[in-house]
């Protein structure tokens, strides 16, 4: 399994996903790619313990593509997102990927998701990192 991790700004949600996941022993054969919206991100991501790492709206769209998974914040789906750094592109490169994702339903840039509870960013994480275990055991 792909597992695609898409962040911006510091990629600090994408680097704590990536450690987490790795402490959870989800690793080989699966493989987590850092992707990010910027250099910081993937790099973030890379020193967590990503198995590969890109950079940009391209890999983003193409990462789409080629992923069974997704994961990131739910502002990946929305164009200018992530302080702009979500091209439309983008957002509708991860809305029509085949792939599964999962979204951590982060309530900022004025987006609000109705019907989420209020959680820790660790709490998102935990709560991740347990369904992408689950996702990644069903192969």
């Amino acid at each position: 399994m792909t597992i695609a991790v898409i962040d911006g700004q510091g990629g600090r949600m994408g680097a704590l996903l990536v450690e987490a996941m790795r402490r959870a022993g989800i690793g080989a054969p699966h493989r987590v790619l850092a992707i990010g919206t910027n250099a910081l991100a993937t790099s973030a991501m890379l020193k967590a313990g990503a198995d590969q790492g890109a950079t940009g709206a391209n890999p983003v769209i193409v990462a789409s593509r080629t992923a069974d998974l997704i994961v990131g914040p739910i502002g990946i789906l929305m164009a200018d997102a992530l302080l702009g750094e979500i091209t439309p592109e983008m957002a509708v490169a991860v809305g029509r990927s085949p792939a599964t994702k999962l979204l951590l339903p982060v309530n900022q840039c004025s987006s609000i998701v109705a019907g989420t509870q209020q959680l820790t960013l660790a709490q998102l994480i935990d709560s991740a990192v347990a369904q992408i275990a689950a996702l990644a055991a069903r192969g």
